[in-house]
């Protein structure tokens, strides 16, 4: 009876215990056949230091300037009266190799605006990286080092990956170099607010600064993502943690390496999701497309024939499920090429062969051309077509970095210059063309957008 019992036992627990496929490696395996691909980076960025010794501008008020000095002395250099001097600030994350010749991929957000970008490797070796191109829009940068035979990782297919497979991670959490952490696939495709081309791969995999830019492995031993950000209300990891998936990485990689930039097809609507009430108004079986809420004036949309209140079934032969699908979809297709969508119109489907644009495409940094400063310590950028779109603006500077005078009027980076004196500005050049006209100690009535809003700001030119 006992030796029956123990027989069903045994049986039990070979039926209960979980399968492995023959390529499904252990984690520590994995971890030392693909560890040596995987790199440290360190940035450093040069920022100016005010004359008072502060990353910023003394305010005017004697209260503040009283305050700020009792925390901040001006006893070290760049105290009152010093000249402006540069701090080095410095920034971490991770990488990893994808071939030989030591081209390395990582975050665009971890070496953004870096004046220098160093790679260690894991037998301690340092190299210079050059950035090769960067893409913010994914958060996809290219580095390449100057070495070669270098380890590579395996690339794997994210298609493939199920929700619940388990995967890990390879980074340096807050400067732990060649940290492993592990977990499960918790959503495929997830959209995140402001970010329109990348359908994340969600985990649990426990992802802290420092572990930007390094590989998400599955259980086969391949890079099926890049580890880039976490949702946090706490600023560290909550459980909920976001990887670009490889295959739209090296999409971006490839166009980053032939040129230094992406190029991207361009629609021209503005869309909004399809929810169960209006498939049931436009006579859908079911909630499914891109609603198109507006059509942009001479865009491809517009000259294709869209109109508003179509809804896009199909984009370039493939199913558009969410409205988030659609962005993305545009944006990977080449710009100049015809592609058929599907439109659901009155009831009725039909087709459509819509050419497309091509969207705006940013520096390799992300950042706008020049931060050269004006008179007045303003550093402006003209809008491109994609931001006059998004801001409903025909003319407009917006700026980047206020200092000074402006800084002290209550400029602020990111505000949006119309007009100075009631005259529109529309480029870098005219802005200084109306401010050199204003004498040392008169003001110029600086027309701002703000959010959602205008405000005349009095921007008193000093001399300095």
């Amino acid at each position: 009876m006992m030796r029956t019992a123990m027989a069903g036992l045994a049986l039990a627990a070979t039926l209960s215990a979980p399968v492995l496929a023959k390529d499904v490696v252990d984690v520590a395996d994995l971890v030392e056949k693909q560890g040596p691909a995987v790199v440290n980076i360190s940035t450093t960025k040069l920022v100016k230091r005010s004359p008072d010794g502060l990353p910023f501008t003394m305010p005017d008020e004697d209260e503040m300037q009283d305050f700020f000095r009792r925390f901040f002395p001006p006893g070290g250099p760049g105290g009152p009266g010093g000249p402006m001097q540069e701090i080095p600030a410095r920034g971490a994350g991770s990488g990893f190799i994808v071939s030989s010749d030591g081209y390395i991929l990582t975050n665009a957000h971890v070496v953004k605006n870096a004046d220098e970008v160093v790679v260690k490797l894991i037998d301690k070796r340092k190299f210079i990286a050059k950035v090769v191109g960067a893409d913010t829009r994914t958060d996809v940068a290219v580095l390449k080092i100057p070495a070669g035979n270098l380890p590579t990782v395996k690339l794997g297919d994210p298609i493939k990956l199920r929700v619940g497979e388990a995967v890990a991670a390879i980074g340096s959490p807050f400067g732990f170099e060649n940290s492993v952490t592990a977990g499960i696939v918790s959503a495929k495709g997830r959209s995140l607010p402001s970010e329109n081309y990348v359908p994340y791969i969600q985990t649990d995999v426990p992802i802290n600064p420092g572990n930007s830019g390094g590989p998400l492995f599955n259980m086969k031993g391949e890079v099926v993502g890049i580890n880039s950000q976490i949702y946090s209300r706490s600023g560290g990891y909550q459980g909920v943690s976001f990887a670009i998936p490889i295959d739209v990485a090296m999409e971006v990689v490839g166009q980053l390496k032939a040129g230094g930039k992406v190029s991207r097809g361009w629609l021209g609507v503005v869309i909004q999701e399809v929810t169960a009430d209006l498939a049931e108004s436009f006579g859908l079986d079911r909630p499914r497309g891109a609603l198109v809420a507006q059509v942009q004036a001479d865009s491809p949309a517009a000259k294709a024939g869209l109109q508003p209140a179509d809804v896009i079934l199909e984009f370039n032969g493939k199913p558009v499920e969410n409205s988030g699908d659609l962005p993305r979809m545009v944006g990977m297709a080449k710009p100049g090429t015809q592609t058929p969508a599907t439109v659901w119109r009155k009831g009725k489907s039909m087709q459509l062969n819509v050419v497309l644009g091509e969207l705006p495409t940013e520096t390799a940094q992300g950042e706008s051309e020049s931060k050269s400063f004006s008179r007045g310590g303003l550093a402006l950028s003209e809008l491109n077509a994609e931001q006059k779109r998004a801001l409903e603006l025909t003319y407009g500077l917006r700026v980047e970095e206020a200092t000074g005078d402006a800084a002290r009027a209550g400029i602020r980076p990111g505000d949006i210059i119309l007009a100075v004196n009631n005259t529109r500005v529309s480029t870098v050049d005219a802005f200084r063309k109306a401010i050199a006209a204003v004498p040392v100690g008169r003001s110029a009535a600086i027309l701002v957008r703000r959010g959602e809003g205008s405000l005349y700001i009095p921007l008193k030119i000093s001399g300095e």
